[in-house]
């Protein structure tokens, strides 16, 4: 990385602990929003959204001009161009439809080989890290023969960290294929997009028109 990157972390203010379920994602959209206003409002260049389910990507996108990635939308895509198709490893069955759902979303569906699990929470992954290596490898190598796979997508940005192991788990097996680590991947396009002059679109992402917003004092646009 460039030493001109400055990488900064928001927390939600209101919300649930991990997101695991559409129900936490939609509890989890209006303080994303909040939190994307105040990092453009302070600065920031570029924003990314620390959760393979995109949670208010689309919302954040209208609502501020920098550009917004979501790590599921960009990795997904990484997968399809740089394997013929790829799988997502995640933590839960709960969230294989929403990561099914956005594939359909992000027009890469046929690409999609499948949606393993390590059935382990969110909240539980930093507690035992032997298990969690040993579980995504498991899942990673079975994507790869049972399923198909030519590229494996990192499903939980919890995951961080963890894409040169399961890279080397799988060269023992004689595997050789690229895998993902979603948040480190978008900082790099976010950095590109703005080193590029880019953004999104504001005929796709329009500015709401103003109302009054009841009940959310944090949301001003």
């Amino acid at each position: 990385m460039s030493d001109e990157l400055e990488i900064t972390q928001s927390l939600i203010k209101t919300g649930p602990a991990s997101i695991e379920s559409e129900f936490d994602e939609a509890l989890s959209v209006p303080g994303i929003i909040a939190e994307a206003i105040k990092a453009e409002r302070e600065g920031a260049d570029a924003i990314i959204i620390d959760c393979m389910g995109d949670p208010g990507m689309k919302p954040v996108r209208e609502v501020v001009s920098i550009p917004v990635i979501g790590p599921s939308e960009m990795a997904m895509h990484l997968g399809a161009m740089l394997g013929h198709r790829f799988s997502v490893v995640t933590v839960l069955d709960s969230v294989v439809p929403m990561l099914e759902n956005l594939a359909k979303v992000y027009a890469v569906k046929d690409k999609l080989a499948s949606v393993r699990v390590i059935n382990i929470p969110v909240l539980e992954l930093e507690a035992a890290p032997d298990r969690l290596f040993s579980e995504l490898a498991e899942a990673s190598i079975a994507a790869v023969e049972e399923d198909g796979a030519q590229a494996i997508v990192l499903g939980c940005t919890g995951f961080l960290g963890c894409a040169q192991s399961i890279s080397q788990a799988l060269k023992a097996k004689g595997i050789e294929l690229p895998v993902i680590d979603p948040i480190p991947t978008a900082v790099c396009m976010a950095a590109g997009i703005v080193r590029a002059g880019l953004t999104h679109s504001k005929r796709t992402y329009a500015l709401p028109r103003a109302k009054e917003l009841a009940g959310f004092p944090d949301i001003s646009i």
